[in-house]
């Protein structure tokens, strides 16, 4: 190794943590090719820790400012993670931005930037606005950090030990704005409406490419079909939705050409320098999908410990714009590594704005910030995850943002707890002692289905959550929220107050709470502001708001307001 190299790795190990050594999991081929090489030291027995559930956004670029189809990932990644800890389990959330490549390269140029400073700026807008939507991230990964550099370049070093890196000249058409080659048969001939111009674009994605001549680092992905093909058989559901999977299967199937890993220093000079070589970068994607490796402590994992910061990665959530990096080249990267591969990759579809594509050249894009202080954080966490697609495109407006609310915050799940918590005809904690002190429950129809439902519904949300599909678990919620409140206005429990039946007044009450509380619990990882007032009105102790604590007839300490209820009502 040249000392440059040893001087460049070892700087950037005075940055690390210093009990372990930086080579740690690599053996040379010698070592390898005799199976387990005997050690000149003793290692202690570590007791496996519990693994961390363990979830990943894409990092995003910082050519530009932040979308709604960020927004969108970032809380659809959050729901899921907050979901994990509803459940009880430890759960880290890792996100960050991509600032490495051409794209970044010349974004800074054409800002008269020098590029270091133009990350340092435009990171901390991906940072903001995770911040601003309440993501509760554990890791802001940027690939400019220096730990994520010592991780790239071991990573490759491990490639290229195990034979799987070599030098070859590379010609083919080059994206820039997609940061790939695409082959001739992924190219065609493309008109811009708007200037007449001609130019070559992807087929995919339908940005210009330019032809590339070039010598290279190359990857022997071709040498990892049958093993890509092999893990997809074991493991049908490791890319959701199922549609997407078969996409992947089908390209695999097609066949796989070796792929380009670097780019030489005179086009790009912005990113990770390959070990050894000035003359090379490290391909920006092959760089930026180490990033969920970095966060788990790569290549510091203790012997008997490698899963206490999350890896194997629970769920990758990505946009399907980058599937077959995601699901087909870094599985390839890890087996060639014999690392653990992610369990599962969630793809979402994209939102389109008046039924087009969203695009930063003709303007109509949504600006999150806009959004989030026009309608909230509740509500625009709420709209997104009620309406944004995982397998087909979602259409952003603002007048759907508004009838979700009302029909669903408002008129809904509002309106129920309005009436149930403020009413004036009845006590809420009265109900509930009367319920759970051996009193008799509504015996009417609706009031029978809706007992059903209250008993169903953690299964179902479950259920739908388990297939990652939140946006199917939320709807299950609010048909119940919508349900309880026909039976209320069915139930017409002000009817009773002055009857003198004020058992069937509590019966009703009771059911109606029981719900609410229910629901807001299920509800926390969606909106957990708002949620967390809501179990301050019902007055739900906070040891009390985990899914366990979802199930009907489970809590009788709560109907006491911890908060301030303001004015009630008749009903």
């Amino acid at each position: 190794m040249k000392p440059r190299l040893l001087a460049e790795l070892f700087l950037t190990r005075r940055l690390l943590p210093r009990t372990v050594s930086p080579f740690v999991g690599w053996q040379c081929k010698e070592c390898r090719s005799r199976g387990s090489a005997q050690r000149g030291y003793s290692t202690p027995s570590l007791s496996p820790l519990e693994k961390p559930y363990y979830i990943t956004t894409p990092i995003f670029y910082v050519n530009a400012a932040p979308h709604v189809g960020h927004l969108y990932t970032l809380v659809l990644t959050d729901i899921l993670k907050r979901w994990q800890v509803l459940l009880g389990r430890k759960a880290i959330l890792c996100t960050g931005t991509d600032e490495h490549g051409m794209k970044i390269q010349q974004a800074a140029a054409k800002a008269g930037q020098d590029v270091r400073a133009f990350c340092d700026k435009n990171y901390k807008s991906f940072d903001v606005l995770a911040r601003r939507v309440e993501v509760e991230f554990d890791h802001f990964i940027r690939t400019s950090d220096p730990d994520h550099r010592f991780a790239v370049q071991h990573f490759w070093l491990m490639l290229r030990e195990r034979g799987y890196i070599y030098s070859s000249k590379h010609e083919g058409w080059y994206s820039v704005s997609d940061e790939t080659f695409y082959p001739d048969s992924a190219v065609q001939l493309t008109l811009d409406p708007s200037s007449g111009r001609k130019f070559m674009a992807s087929m995919e994605t339908g940005k210009e490419v330019e032809w590339t001549s070039e010598n290279n680092y190359h990857f022997r992905l071709s040498a990892f079909k049958d093993r890509l093909l092999d893990f997809y058989k074991e493991n049908p559901q490791f890319v959701v939705p199922a549609t997407r999977m078969n996409d992947v299967v089908q390209a695999v199937s097609s066949g796989l050409g070796d792929l380009s890993v670097s780019r030489p220093v005179e086009r790009l000079t912005w990113g990770i320098p390959v070990p050894d070589d000035d003359t090379q970068t490290i391909y920006v994607w092959l760089d930026a999908l180490i990033n969920y490796l970095t966060k788990s402590n790569y290549p510091f994992q203790i012997p008997g410990q490698e899963n206490v910061a999350g890896w194997p990665a629970d769920v990758h959530v990505i946009g399907k714009d980058i599937v077959r990096f995601h699901c087909i080249y870094w599985p390839a990267f890890l087996m060639a590594l014999d690392l653990p591969l992610p369990r599962q990759v969630l793809t979402h579809a994209h939102w389109t704005l008046g039924h087009e594509k969203m695009s930063k050249s003709t303007g109509n894009v949504v600006n999150p910030f806009f959004a989030l202080d026009r309608f909230g954080v509740d509500t625009m966490r709420y709209y997104l995850a009620h309406d944004g697609g995982i397998r087909d495109d979602a259409d952003y407006e603002n007048d759907y943002i508004i009838d979700r609310y009302r029909k669903g915050l408002q008129g809904g799940l509002g309106n129920l707890v309005s009436r149930i918590m403020r009413g004036k005809g009845w006590n809420v904690r009265e109900a509930i002692v009367a319920a759970t002190n051996g009193y008799a429950p509504a015996t009417e129809d609706l009031a029978t289905k809706l007992r059903i439902r209250l008993v169903d519904l953690p299964d179902m949300v479950m259920t739908r959550m388990e297939n990652l599909n939140s946006g199917a678990a939320l709807r299950a919620i609010m048909d119940t929220i919508y349900m309880t409140n026909t039976y209320m206005q069915q139930s017409a429990p002000w009817n009773y107050k002055d009857s003198g039946d004020k058992a069937h007044l509590n019966r009703i009450i009771y059911l109606c709470a029981e719900s609410i509380r229910i629901c807001g619990i299920l509800l926390q990882p969606y909106m957990p502001g708002k949620m967390d007032q809501l179990m301050g009105m019902l007055g739900v102790a906070p040891h009390a708001r985990k899914f366990a604590n979802a199930i009907l007839g489970s809590d009788s300490d709560y109907g006491i307001s911890k908060v301030a209820l303001g004015k009630g009502r008749e009903g």
